[in-house]
């Protein structure tokens, strides 16, 4: 595969992971209004992408083998990504999901940061897209006035937006599974976020199968395995590997858009100036990104 190949498959594949992972309402929201808790979603969430992930492997022949340095470092990965999940989810508790989703998209400018203190550094034209895509996502996700913020809230969803960047570099930076293909890390992430779950589901005293009692709601939780969990991983782990974590990070831009569509044309939810303008800018930032790397 040619350098320019990479690069275009690395951006639709940083596309397709935003995207996908924006599709957590199209199967979430279901969910939760049915009275399924947060922690029982994402357990079947990872679980059953585990088991879907798993059988195409097997069918395809590849191997699960990993040695003890390589399964040390995948077990971080998954328990970075796991709790990326979870203080999103906590910092619910304390502030708006918008403005948590405002904070959490600072992601890019840790990813930027991190890679600026392994003396690797960003072009002007990536800086000026993670800014414009911050402020897109601000216009997108700011809540109304009178609102409560608790600062326990902003400290979880930042922490969140650091363990998501983190995750990126390491998948892009760390020799010791640079051969590992993006499925066998993508199944070995999903492993250990259901067993962290499984293990909060068990400390917390929630009932595994509470509000899980219809078709709809398994078909949900199967969706929300397949799109917004394994197609999410794959598609972030193959670009971060072929365009960089920060390139990837911005190309996040595409699932909090997602996201408000999926709320607008589904759940009809309304569709503000605010909202209109930051989708633009949002597009623009990552299609800028784009054009001045085809330059």
């Amino acid at each position: 595969m040619t350098k320019k190949q990479k690069t275009v498959l690395g951006f639709a594949a940083g596309v397709a992971a935003g995207v996908s992972y924006g599709l957590n309402p199209l199967f979430g929201k279901p969910l939760l209004d049915s009275g399924v808790p947060v922690l029982s979603m994402l357990f079947f969430r990872y679980a059953i992408s585990v088991v879907l992930l798993g059988v195409w492997m097997a069918f395809r022949h590849e191997s699960f083998r990993v040695n003890g340095r390589e399964m040390r470092l995948l077990i971080l990965l998954g328990c970075l990504f796991a709790a990326s999940s979870v203080f999103l989810f906590e910092s619910y508790r304390f502030i708006p999901s918008g403005l948590a989703t405002t904070f959490v998209y600072l992601y890019p400018v840790f990813v930027a940061l991190i890679m600026v203190g392994l003396h690797v550094y960003p072009k002007w034209q990536v800086w000026l897209s993670i800014v414009a895509t911050i402020v897109g996502v601000v216009l997108l996700s700011w809540p109304s006035a009178g609102v409560e913020i608790h600062w326990i809230g902003i400290v979880l969803a930042a922490l969140s937006a650091l363990s998501y960047a983190i995750y990126l570099v390491i998948v892009n930076r760390s020799q010791r599974i640079k051969h590992i293909s993006e499925h066998l890390l993508t199944f070995y992430g999903l492993v250990v976020g259901a067993i962290a779950f499984l293990t909060y589901l068990l400390i917390d005293g929630t009932h595994v199968l509470q509000g899980i009692d219809t078709t709809a709601e398994v078909l949900n939780l199967i969706g929300l395995a397949i799109f917004p969990t394994m197609i999410a991983m794959l598609t972030i782990a193959l670009s971060t590997r072929l365009i960089g974590p920060t390139k990837t990070a911005v190309m996040g831009a595409f699932e909090p858009v997602t996201a408000i569509l999926v709320g607008t044309i589904v759940f009809s939810e309304p569709l503000t100036t605010n909202i209109i303008a930051g989708i633009a800018i949002c597009i623009a930032a990552v299609l800028f990104m784009i054009m001045s790397e085809r330059k």
